[in-house]
This record gives structure tokens, sequence and C-alpha cells, in this order.
């Protein structure tokens, strides 16, 4: 949404110019233009980028090696990064290669023999800003072409949009068009640059098609020249590049990644250094524009007895102010409610904000609040607001599709085919795997790499996006669903499973309740890895980049025959800390099991016991056990485990923020009157310091993103806040519950208000990174990443399947989180 209106008590800008301000960016009205001050490349943050009208356009303005880059290709190193406000000028200083990601890392990149420094430098002049790229040194032969200056358009906001390049015109395509082309590759030429890298160039390439490669072949551009025009039709969206002593080419970069987006690039000329790109890129500047404010809700609704505050975010320049208002809608047409004055909250990263508390109005019926012409969505006040369609998706939907070795079917549809059947075959040695992987040989086993580890094919979830299964996601999912089913005694049946013939069908009861049949769904996994392995698998995960990257059914990653070349690999790994947390998480799963799969119950417990025992305690691992002390008492009351916490009083006092939440339930059970005083002291100081936490937004909870967005981090501090509350209530009220709930499901930043949890709520996140993300669909009851943070202060929330730190799904957390936090506020206000 746009405003068009001077609004009384705006303050306009005094002339239409691009001046660097003390953020660190330039700013000319309603247009932003940012530099470098991103962190993350690879997920289209980075470099130089625009927003224009609140809503950002393009990004990582950089240079690159490839037509059109992915995740996997080389990025640049950033040195430094300076400001000149008299000379309204940033300058970024990088070079190539980053010789820390050459062949190692999280995700391995391999970089060419090739090895420069520049700079860019981005300037303001009036209602342009100038980019020039000076190199230390001219592209040698083999690399002309290769190197060049690329930005990327967001594509989600320009299917059917036109361009014009100089005298061509054209439509941005819905999906990449043809024809393609042939080029030298730059993985012919690898460079040397970290001779402890430990990847395979041989296995990340793999056969045919790969991931690593994007410039063997490349689409043609859709048009080539001097001055490119985005958005012509749009005044709050237009923009032109103009290149001085280069050509500007228009390439679709999801012709080699589908997740690509659009890229305008300069290739740099033959021999030149300074100057060697140098573009003027001068967005259309709306006069006098103002951010139209956003009333934030939650999609939802509210329980009569909860606490109800709408939040409203305003330009920072607006000074005017309206009276928010509350309207129900009857059959009969809208009726006001309730007008009061807004309360000032502040600044908050790049906004103003207000607050309006409708908390008295208790009767039951459909409600909007407005705020002069913006108003939020239509919710919900009702004492049954939780009770369906609320928490049930993720038991119902999100939970049986994520599930591994099955074929999962909803009545007509097959979410996936049966699949993974041949899992695992041992991890080779001393091998940088993709996705932090990597096996070392203090953590073999009996079996040798490439041996058929038997018993791995039974239970767990793919994560989210990329199929694999690792021990932390799996044993923290049956974790969360334990304490679940302690917690509500949900007793819930909608899904049939049947572990042995392999058969999830949804929306078909079997007379079992789902949650415990989850747990046991995790914990056949990690206690069968255990049991196989006689030790916790690090994780499952395919062995080649072209499997990892694979959209669609998870029945297509391998054949289901055991034993040939496209298995997945298992990996073990030395981590006491993840070891004794596993240790925890399987105490608590056998409580729950015992009645509904008494065997299971007994082999995790076994499983729980062992690693606390041969587990060896360092610095880093100590609070873990303190938990798996914690969930070993709890489950058998025995006293060396009690023990064991007394003699840890003072760590626990003193790192009772981390382990307040857990020990809370056992210092109930444990009855010993010092212990409670000084867990009870403790608590009180780290009480203050939450009040602290939850000051620091207008949301009413903490709000730190990194990268990626920080829906799941808010929704573990309400679910851990749960116990803390249940366990002590004169110390912690419920609020931080209800408000991280409330973030998840729409009262966040950004003008996207939508509800993190797929299909849940008014408006919802309805396009997500999971199993059909190339499709732009969702899968109920998956909650997304969330609201992430452009740097430094801009957030965002795109509707875009591809973005994995906004909009991924995730086990482990996530969606069990919220649904945790949704039966908690249902417990809570009900007892009201």
């Amino acid at each position: 949404m746009v405003c068009l209106i001077l609004f009384v008590g705006f303050v306009p800008a005094a002339a239409q110019e691009f001046k660097l301000g003390d953020n660190g960016y330039f700013r000319n009205q309603g247009v932003d233009v940012m530099g470098f001050d991103d962190i993350y490349p690879e997920g289209h943050q980075g470099g130089v980028s625009l927003i224009m009208h609140g809503h950002r356009v393009a990004t990582n303005g950089d240079i690159r090696l490839e037509p059109a880059p992915g995740q996997w290709q080389p990025v640049p190193k950033q040195r430094n990064r300076s400001l000149d406000l008299t000379a309204n000028t940033l300058t970024a200083y990088l070079s190539f290669p980053d010789s820390s990601r050459h062949m190692t890392g999280f995700n391995p990149m391999i970089y060419p023999d090739l090895v420069f420094d520049y700079t860019v430098t981005v300037k303001g002049e009036g209602g342009s800003v100038v980019v020039t790229v000076d190199l230390d040194r001219p592209v040698p032969e083999a690399f002309l072409g290769k190197v060049g200056f690329n930005l990327e358009l967001f594509p989600g906001a320009l299917f059917g949009k036109p361009w014009i390049m100089d005298e061509q015109t054209g439509i941005f395509p819905q999906q990449p068009n043809g024809p393609t082309r042939y080029e030298p590759a730059n993985h012919s030429h690898p460079g040397d640059f970290n001779p402890e890298g430990k990847a395979s160039a041989a296995q990340l390439a793999g056969q045919g098609y790969s991931p690593i490669i994007a410039d063997d072949i490349v689409s043609e551009p859709y048009a080539t020249g001097r001055r490119f025009t985005v958005r012509p039709d749009d005044p709050y969206n237009k923009y032109t590049i103009e290149a001085l002593g280069s050509e500007l080419k228009l390439y679709d970069g999801r012709m080699n990644h589908n997740n690509g987006w659009f890229v305008v690039r300069s290739e740099v000329p033959a021999g030149k250094t300074k100057e060697a790109i140098k573009w003027i890129i001068t967005p259309n500047v709306v006069p006098d524009w103002v951010y139209t404010p956003v009333v934030q809700t939650s999609q939802i609704g509210y329980h009569p007895n909860q606490p109800k505050v709408a939040v409203i975010e305003l330009d920072k320049r607006d000074q005017r102010r309206l009276k928010p208002s509350l309207r129900r809608i009857t059959a009969e047409g809208e009726k006001e409610v309730t007008v009061a004055e807004g309360e000032e909250w502040g600044q908050f990263l790049r906004y103003n904000y207000l607050k309006f508390d409708f908390s008295a109005v208790k009767e039951e019926g459909l409600y909007q609040v407005y705020y002069g012409d913006a108003a939020s969505s239509i919710f919900r006040i009702s004492k049954d607001v939780y009770d369906r369609g609320v928490w049930q998706p993720v038991l119902e939907y999100f939970l049986p599709v994520q599930m591994c070795h099955m074929r999962v079917n909803e009545k007509y549809r097959v979410w996936h085919d049966g699949c993974h059947f041949d899992d695992a075959r041992m991890a080779p040695v001393g091998f940088n795997h993709i996705d932090g992987y990597v096996q070392g040989a203090s953590t073999l086993t009996k079996y040798t790499p490439g041996d058929i580890v038997p018993g791995l094919n039974i239970g767990g979830w793919h994560d989210a996006g990329d199929f694999d299964l690792r021990v932390e996601s799996q044993a923290g999912e049956t974790y969360i669903l334990a304490l679940a089913y302690e917690a509500f005694g949900v007793d819930y049946d909608a899904t049939a499973i049947d572990q042995i013939g392999r058969i999830t069908e949804i929306h078909q009861p079997d007379g079992k309740a789902d949650l415990l049949q989850q747990v046991e769904n995790g914990a056949l996994t990690v206690v069968g890895g255990y049991r196989a392995l006689g030790r916790l698998y690090r994780g499952i995960i395919c062995n080649d980049l072209r499997q990892y990257v694979m959209l669609g059914d998870a029945a297509a990653m391998t054949d289901n025959q055991i034993g040939n070349a496209d298995d997945r690999w298992v990996f073990t790994e030395d981590n006491p800390n993840r070891e004794l947390t596993t240790a925890a998480q399987m105490a608590a799963a056998s409580r729950v099991l015992k009645g509904f799969n008494d065997t299971l119950s007994v082999q995790a417990l076994a499983c729980a016991r062992e690693l606390f025992e041969v587990t060896k305690e360092t610095a880093r691992s100590r609070s873990a056990k303190v938990h798996a002390a914690a969930e070993l008492y709890l489950t058998t009351g025995e006293q060396p485990y009690k023990d064991y916490l007394l003699q840890e009083q003072a760590f626990i006092t003193q790192n009772i923020e981390r382990v307040g939440w857990f020990i809370a339930r056992a210092e109930k059970k444990m009855n010993d009157q010092n212990f409670t005083k000084a867990i009870r002291e403790a608590l009180a100081g780290f009480r203050t310091e939450l009040e602290k936490q939850g000051a620091e937004t207008p949301y009413g909870i903490p709000y730190r993103p990194h990268i990626w967005g920080a829906g799941w981090d808010i929704q573990a501090f309400g679910y851990r806040h749960y116990f803390l509350h249940t366990a002590y209530p004169d110390l912690f009220g419920p609020e931080y519950i209800y408000n991280a709930l409330n973030f998840i499901l729409g009262c966040h930043p950004g003008t996207n208000t939508a509800s993190f949890a797929s299909g849940i709520g008014a408006v919802s996140a309805t396009v997500g990174y999971g199993l059909n993300r190339a499709d732009w669909s969702y899968i109920p009851g998956g909650v997304v990443s969330g609201t992430a943070l452009i740097r430094p202060d801009f957030p965002e929330l795109l509707t875009f399947p591809y973005l994995w730190q906004q909009v991924e799904y995730v086990m482990g957390g996530g969606s069990s989180h919220y649904m945790f936090l949704v039966l908690a506020a249902q417990q809570l206000l009900d007892e009201k």
C-alpha cells in the first residue's frame, strides 16, 4: 500500500537528493540505498540494496564471478567499510577469494584461481547514486566475461511487469525462458587457497547438472544495452540504471537456480582497473510520500480474558496522531466499540510505534482495529478462539507430511511417497560435506565408510527444506512434543500412522493419540540410531549436492534399494553438549511413551542413562549435563541424579537464565529447602533482566534477528517462559507467553502482518520454504522463520518461497513450539 496525500503533521524533505546519514545508508524521502551493511549475499542480503517506498526491490549489488550466482557460488570477502558524510560517500573494500570458505565450512564453495582486491564506492549525487568499482589489477584473459557487477532484482514483485532497455521492451516472465548457451566454466580453473579444506570438488560437482557450477550453461540475456528502466509504469517502483563504459545485460537467474532472481549485470572490460564499472542508479522518488500506517494484531484473535493490544507502525517523519478505534462487525454492519488515544511507545528500528489497548473488551464477536484509513485484518474475540484449526494443523498436517520412511496420504492427495527405505551408509572419514556435516576419524563406530548401517530406516522427520535428519532436530522435536503431552494431556486423533506398513493417512483416525504417535516417531530414529551405532548419529543426509537441492517428492531422492550409490550417508561426531542434551530429551520421551510403547520407553531411558554416564563433561556441556540430570530425575526419581543437581547448585544459580526453565520442574519434585531458596533468589534477579528485554520492543518480547527471522527464537522464549510461570507464578506472569504467540500470529514489525503459521489466521504465510516450495505453496501448520532484518533497520517478510531465512519451516522447534504456545495460552486463559 502507498500513501498519495501529504498529511498535516508530516515533515517533508528539503529537496530530492540522496544524503548519507549516521544510520549508514543514503535516504531521499521514501527511497533508501544501502551499501554493504548486510552480511548474507548467498541469501540475497548484501552489497548495494535499494528500498523504494517501503519495499526492498533490488539487492546484492557487487562483483560476482557468474551472470547468475546461487548460494553455492563464491562470494567476496569484505575487508572494511567506511563512511564519509562530508563527501556523501560510502566505500567498501573487498577481495576474491575468501580463502576461509574455499572447500570448507558449513556450505563449501569452490573458488577459481583468481585473486584481486577491489573497492565499491557509492556516492549520492542529487537524485541519483553513482556506483563505481575500482580493481587493483586488470581481469586475466581467462576470466574476461566472468567478472562483472551484478544487481539482483526481486522477482516476486516483477512477474508480468514491464522493463525498457534502450529501445527494447519486455515483460518480466513468470518462469525462466530460453534459449541458453554454453560457456567455459570457472570450475575448470580451481584455486588452491585453503590446504586444510576437506571438501571434495568431485563429490560436490557430481554428474550432470550441478548447483555448484553455475556458469557453464546460462540463459541468453533478455536484453543488452546502456540504460535500463524497471517498472516504467509504476512511480513507486520505477528506477533506471545507466552504465558508463560498459554494457548492461538482463539475465534470468532462475535458469541456473530455481531460487534465483533477475540479474542486471555489467562485465568488467579488458584492461580496465579505474572505474572498471560505473553505474548511475536513479530511483523515482514520489514527492512527500509517507509510509502508510500498519495496524498489527493477531490474525486469529483473542480469548476474552487475554490482554489485547494492537501495535500501530508509523513513518518516523509522520508527526500527526489519530485516535485508533475498535469496530465490531455484525450481521447488520460495523459498530464502533471504543476509541482512545494511542499510547506513544517510541522508535524501534526505522519506525515509530503507538499501542492501542482494548483488553477491557470481552464481548465475543468479530472485530477490526482502525487507524484512520488503515485497518487490521478481521479477528475474533471468543472463548473458543484457540479450540479448532489453530494448534491442530501442526498435528494434522505438518508433522505427518514431514515424516520420513513413510508414504503420506491425504485422501486423494499423496504428500510424498515412501522414501529413504535404503538409509543409510557410513559416511567417508575426514570429509567436509554440505550443510555442516563433517565426519572425523575419532567418531568411527564398528562400521567402516560405505558400510550399510541397519536400523536407520524407521522414524524421524525430514528437515523442512533439505530432507536430512539431524539428531538435534529429531530429539528436540520429540522432547517438545513429550513436554506438550505432559503439560496438556492432548488426546487428539485425526491421523492413522502405521510404522510397520510405512503408511500415514491424514484425517483418518486410528484410535491412538497423534501426539504420542509423533513422540514415538522421533524416538524411533534417535534410539534406533543409538542402538545401531553404539552412539548417537550426527545426522543422515544425501551424499551429493544434486540430491540436496531436490524439490518435490522425497521419494525421488533415492531408489529405496539398500547398498548402492544413491543411498544417504550417516555421520557421527564427538559433541558432549549435543549428546547430553539428547540424553535429557530421551529421558522425557521415555516418561510419556510408558504405557504407549513400553519397549521404546525402556530403550529411550537406557539411551539417556548411558549418555549421561559415558559422555565427558566440558565447560560448554555443563548446563546440558544439568539438563540431563533434571530430566532423568523427573523420570526415575533416583537419588544420584538429585545429588548431582544439588552438587551443581552454584553453577545452576549463576546460569539461571539458561537452565531455570528446566530446573523449575525438578526443583518442585526435589523438596530441598536450601536448593529451593537458592533457585528462587536467582530467579528473582533473572526476572528483572527479562523485564528489561521485554521492554526493548513495542511487542513486549525481545526481537533480535541476526540473519534469520527471529520468529523461532521468540517462540522458544515463550515456550521456556511457560515453565517459569507455572512453577513460580508469583515471580513470572503469563504475559510473555501471550506476547510471543501474538507476535507469531501477526503482531510483528513491517508491512506484512501475516501469521507465520501457514494456513492459520485470516492472513498467513501461504508460500513457504517446504517440500512444495517450487509450487509456491505451503504445508498447513508449518511455521516460517518470519520477519527478518535487512541491516541496519528494515524489517522484511517477503512472499517468496526460496528465502529460507524468512519462510523456511523447521524441525526441533518452529511448529512444535508454536503448538505448545497455543495450548499454553488456552490452558491458562481457561483457568481464569
